[in-house]
């Protein structure tokens, strides 16, 4: 058995790293991005693949109390039928699942939280190990190229969860264990010892997204386990490996550290059997952590009274055009943001505005037709091999994006059409270019929502005016989880600041180069600000952690 103080032990260095970066928001990263061989040795890419495919056709071996059979469904969006079988949590098992997982609280509780943020810490130490394993698996689900996967399923999924262990650390520590109160009076002093101790709500339910299974999912889980709080985990049925292996990783390291395997235990389901909604309203359900759909996020903050939910729904993300210095930047930029995972990302840019006379540029006054025309060729560029563009594009993750795709041209000029791309290495998989519609400002029924996917729509406005304040009152009515400005001029640039601050998003001002709108950086760039209606929590800051614990003291006469 392990010392759990030993796991913190072992890891502070790491954990003192992330403490200060949360607060200098200066680059940090724990876990290296590059799946270079240099990096990760000869064979892991290898050694990762073989374990990914040995899965396959196989039943996950994991327990979950209250399972009854199993469920299998999960397809690549690269063509291939995983056939991995999961113990299955139907609603009538539901009980039994909630009474297993909130057996072991109490010794966990008084473990305290540097205990707690040892096992968290040892389980991202080794699912970091098992990165390659986990990338594959994160590929064949969500449909992201390998390299993605790697990157934003495995490297950056891991610096977000450990943020949210350093976070939530630093907010547990930040009160003292004891204290000595002592008030002057006439006489003696009077003196009292007092005890302060973090305690957790309750259960935590995390529910999982088809499309950032570990890197949506892992900052709510970690939180509330580091926290005190038992982890149920329900993926969705596109996507369950992830998080079947994430769950597998965290009760080796529970039992090994002596406690109850059962903090963290994996909820799979038929897709017919609306396990999240059941779950959501358990009385014992204290937390909530929610990536998904408008409809579902608004139905948890309506019934799941009982829990703090944190929800992180759609939005319509938004540039606006005035001017640049780097037309050839600016459609390079824009379009590697509208290609990178065919726009199946909650941060992908959709709403260009941009003024019906034209932008002055570097290379001189460009139409509407013109800014088109520029990002049309850009794409051509990033996307004009098979080979190359399989590779940013990644593959389709559902029929919903390709029906949204299909009627996207029904309104408006089609500037940019999509095509089908043949992936070089699975017969079986779905590709598709984005298209790039243009509207008018008149056109808000069609650009007021969110087209989630590979649609991204070119809006002409009577001037950067109307488009700064389309842009303020879109968001503030639909929410956004990312907004951009490409303009020459300060005061554009400072009124477009404060409409940011207004709609309560986060604003990236003329990215002509290698950082993009729908990427952002762990211990600096929070991700999401819970001030609009696409979500009403941030990835990760303060508030993300400090619902998930209570102090509660004691205090006696000395």
């Amino acid at each position: 058995m392990t010392d759990a103080r030993e796991l913190f032990a072992a890891h502070r260095e790491t954990l003192d790293h992330a403490v200060a970066a949360t607060r200098s928001r200066e680059y940090y990263s724990a876990f290296n991005e590059s799946p270079s061989p240099r990096v990760y040795g000869e064979t892991a890419a290898a050694d990762g693949k073989a374990a990914f495919e040995a899965r396959l056709g196989t039943a996950f071996p994991l327990d979950t109390p209250g399972a009854s059979g199993t469920v299998a469904g999960e397809k690549s969006p690269f063509g291939i039928d995983l056939g991995v079988s999961y113990p299955r949590v139907a609603p009538s098992g539901v009980e039994d699942l909630v009474r297993a997982a909130a057996a072991g609280i109490k010794p966990f509780r008084d473990a305290g939280p540097a205990a707690r943020v040892g096992v968290c810490l040892e389980i991202l130490h080794r699912l970091h190990g098992r990165i390659f394993e986990l990338a594959n698996a994160v590929q064949h689900t969500s449909g992201q190229a390998f390299v993605m996967a790697f990157q934003a399923g495995g490297a950056h999924a891991l610096d977000r969860a450990l943020e949210s262990v350093a976070y939530a650390y630093d907010e547990m520590t930040r009160v003292p264990e004891t204290a000595v109160w002592e008030k002057p009076g006439k006489g003696e002093p009077l003196r009292m010892e007092k005890t302060f101790t973090p305690v957790p709500r309750g259960l935590a339910l995390v529910i999982g997204c088809n499309t950032f299974p570990t890197w949506n999912s892992w900052p709510g889980l970690f939180a509330s386990l580091a926290c005190g709080n038992p982890v149920v985990v329900k993926p969705h049925p596109g996507a369950v490996l992830p998080l079947a292996l994430t769950v597998q990783v965290a009760q080796e390291v529970l039992a090994e550290a002596g406690f109850d395997r059962n903090l963290v235990t994996l909820a799979a389901e038929d897709p017919a059997d609306g396990l999240a909604a059941v779950l959501a309203v358990r009385p014992e359900v204290k937390l909530i952590d929610f990536t998904g759909s408008n409809a579902f996020g608004n139905w948890l903050e309506e019934h799941a009274r009982q829990a703090t939910v944190f929800t992180e729904k759609a939005g319509v993300n938004t540039v606006v055009v005035d001017s640049t210095d780097s037309f050839r930047g600016l459609c390079m930029n824009l379009a590697f943001s509208f290609s990178l995972y065919t726009g199946q990302m909650c941060t992908a840019p959709q709403n260009v505005y941009l003024p019906a006379d034209g932008i002055e540029t570097d290379d001189g006054h460009k139409s509407v037709a013109e800014v088109a025309q520029g990002i049309g060729a850009a794409l051509d560029k990033l996307l004009g091999d098979d080979a190359r563009a399989v590779e940013l594009l990644g593959g389709v993750v559902n029929d919903g994006v390709l029906s949204r795709l299909e009627s996207a041209g029904s309104r408006g000029t089609v500037y940019v059409g999509s095509r089908a791309v043949r992936h070089p290495a699975y017969d079986g998989a779905v590709v598709r270019t984005p298209t790039l519609i243009g509207l008018s400002a008149a056109d808000a029924e069609v650009y007021g929502s969110e087209c989630f996917g590979p649609v991204a729509y070119l809006i002409e406005t009577s001037g950067t005016e109307e488009s700064i304040e389309l842009f303020r009152s879109t968001v503030l009515e639909h929410g956004a989880m990312t907004a951009s400005v490409y303009s020459t001029s300060p005061d554009v640039i400072a009124n477009m600041r404060d409409a940011a601050l207004d709609a309560g998003v986060a604003l990236s001002e003329n990215l002509t180069g290698g950082v993009f709108v729908n990427q952002s950086a762990a211990f600096s760039d929070f991700h999401g600000t819970g001030a609009n209606p696409a979500a009403n929590a941030s990835y990760t800051d303060t508030a993300y952690v400090a619902s998930r614990f209570r102090i509660v003291q004691s205090r006696r006469h000395l």
